[in-house]
């Protein structure tokens, strides 16, 4: 996980936070181009305010599979955030109720 930080984590970037078996999705945050295992490993190691990524950036790899190691686009993501695109292993499904921490959404 040498990519990703953040507290406490595994080898598929579970972190202290966010540890079910379906807890393998980190993110590049647009603030600093780091890779997190959540938002609030950002919020307590990165010593700088969380930036939200834009629609217009929505092009960009900023998704990581801890399963696979894949990276992909914050729209392949969103067209599909049950499972890696890669490799198919499943995200959880209540990280959809954090895209607003993540994403410019409208």
């Amino acid at each position: 996980t040498g990519l990703v930080k953040g507290l406490g984590l595994d080898s598929q970037t579970r972190c202290a936070h966010w540890h079910s078996h379906a807890d393998i999705l980190a993110i590049r945050f647009a603030c600093c181009g780091e890779w997190y295992a959540c938002a609030d490993c950002h919020a307590q190691l990165a010593g700088h305010p969380a930036q939200r990524w834009q629609q217009s950036q929505f092009t960009e790899t900023a998704l990581r599979c801890g399963a696979c190691a894949g990276t992909f686009s914050i729209w392949a993501y969103l067209a599909h955030p049950e499972a890696c695109p890669h490799c198919g292993a499943g995200f959880n499904p209540r990280c959809r109720l954090h895209h607003p921490l993540y994403f410019e959404l409208g």
